[in-house]
């Protein structure tokens, strides 16, 4: 079931309905009902899956408490690592065993010895990165006594598998989810009106932006060799603006809908595209794992602490563990790696928190250079998404590469072309959008809301209507 669904049209409206009007007398009986709905979104998948997210819910629900109850050191060691071995195991046999697999097997084969791997028919459950990291930042925060164990196992429950959240994040932490879910909600029309409007600005972000870049942005790369160099910088452009629009518009959406049941969510974007430089851009980039790997690797390894190597060590470290994280292929780990390349000398330099601020543009010779550091870390960010988008390391140098050897920049045409030079004017206007709307959470509220909102539902009603992508990208993470 895809936010961008009929059956998700028909879903929300009915549980909301529950929530607030019928099961609102009590916090359990609000927190039940959320329960219930999130369990039934999640077997839509499949709903074999079910039981592993139950699982996963019980254990570190049950370890949780048991370190907080030991007696001695070592019981709470046993039981925390009980919980991460167990929790990582589950990631790594789902998601990565048949990579490793695959990659051990080759690598034998370079050494002239055949062999044949046994690999799982299996597919990967959808979201388990997502619950998974929910439930090891709880034991990790409760092994570290930043946090008490929950014994409401609903309200823990709720707190992992929140359905809103559950197959793409934002990934929460407990100190900022459960207390929300511990108390009764009462139903707020502001919030709820600010829900609506950044839920259908996220609504725009994918069926509008994402889904129709994806139109060309697949064309272009699985047609790559056949492409002038226009055609792949375009390619490169259109998967950015599709990737961007399609995870940011998932999280909008689930900040939105979140916000009509009077919960409020990490935010996970803050318009990462107009930023100045690298650091940047992972200040306001999937913002809830960067700052997970900050808190729960990066910071435990010595973080910035320490010597030059240290930190360049860490660096390297977290940007590699990043990749592998989001799928079991060595593009990912390139893409982790050029990152950090690209990190490292704004780390030297100690230039790396040096743009805080929202950016801003003057008619002065300094806004020039603002300009052209947006316009570099932006390029730099596609270079680096050729390598996330490609199938292989090689086909992703050698697209790169024709970008650069091929020097022919005339129109190429599509064969699944539709709106032609269309599509150019639409990233462009969206740019403008958003760098207007850079100071606020959504574009859509403010001045003429009734008026832009009615825009965008005619939108997405003109383009989402013919769109071929209903699928979330980040589902396969």
């Amino acid at each position: 079931m895809f936010f961008n669904s009929l059956s998700f049209a028909i879903f929300l409206p009915i549980v909301f309905v529950f929530y607030w009007f019928v099961f609102n007398k009590t916090k359990s009986a609000q927190n039940a009902v959320l329960i219930i709905a999130s369990y039934y979104f999640y077997s839509c998948w499949d709903w074999r899956f079910l039981f592993l997210l139950v699982f996963s819910t019980f254990l570190d629900y049950y370890t949780g408490i048991m370190i907080e109850k030991a007696k001695t050191e070592l019981g709470r060691k046993f039981w925390f690592w009980l919980s991460i071995s167990v929790n990582l195991g589950f990631l790594g046999t789902f998601k990565y065993y048949n990579f490793f697999a695959d990659s051990f097997s080759e690598l034998l084969n370079g050494f002239g010895l055949q062999t044949s791997p046994l690999l799982l028919n299996v597919i990967l459950p959808v979201g388990i990165s997502f619950y998974t990291f929910h439930g090891l930042s709880y034991v990790i925060d409760i092994y570290l006594k930043r946090i008490k164990a929950e014994y409401n196992f609903v309200d823990y429950s709720l707190f992992v598998s929140y359905f809103p959240l559950l197959v793409a994040g934002p990934i929460e932490r407990a100190t900022h989810l459960l207390p929300q879910v511990k108390v009764k909600r009462t139903f707020d029309y502001q919030k709820a009106k600010e829900g609506v409007y950044q839920f259908i600005w996220g609504l725009i972000k994918k069926v509008v932006i994402a889904d129709t870049c994806a139109t060309y942005a697949n064309a272009i790369f699985d047609n790559y060799q056949s492409m002038n160099s226009l055609s792949l910088v375009l390619g490169a452009v259109y998967f950015a603006f599709q990737i961007y629009g399609d995870f940011s518009g998932y999280s909008d959406m689930a900040l939105g809908m979140s916000k009509l049941f009077g919960i409020d969510l990490l935010r996970n974007f803050n318009y990462p595209y107009f930023s100045r430089d690298i650091a940047e851009f992972w200040r306001r980039w999937h913002i809830s794992l960067s700052s997970w790997f900050r808190d729960y690797l990066y910071i435990p390894l010595g973080g910035s602490s320490g010597g030059t190597a240290m930190k360049v060590r860490n660096t390297f470290i977290i940007f590699l563990v990043s990749g592998f994280w989001h799928g079991a292929n060595w593009t990912f780990i390139a893409w982790g790696f050029i990152n950090a390349l690209y990190f490292l000398p704004l780390l030297l330099l100690k230039t790396n928190r040096s743009n805080m601020e929202t950016v801003s543009l003057q008619r002065d010779w300094a806004s020039v250079k603002v300009f052209f550091s947006i316009l570099s870390t932006f390029t730099l960010t596609c270079l680096a998404w050729v390598f996330f988008r490609a199938k292989s390391i090689t086909e992703a140098v050698d697209y790169i590469g024709r970008i650069f050897t091929n020097r022919s920049f005339v129109s190429q045409y599509l064969q699944n072309e539709r709106y032609n030079y269309e599509i150019i004017i639409l990233v462009v206007a969206f740019i403008v959008v958003e760098w207007n709307s850079r100071k606020q959470i959504e574009p859509i509220s403010g001045k003429y809301s009734y008026l832009k909102l009615t825009l965008c539902l005619a939108a997405i009603v003109a383009l989402g209507t013919y769109s071929d992508y209903k699928e979330f990208i980040y589902f396969q993470f």
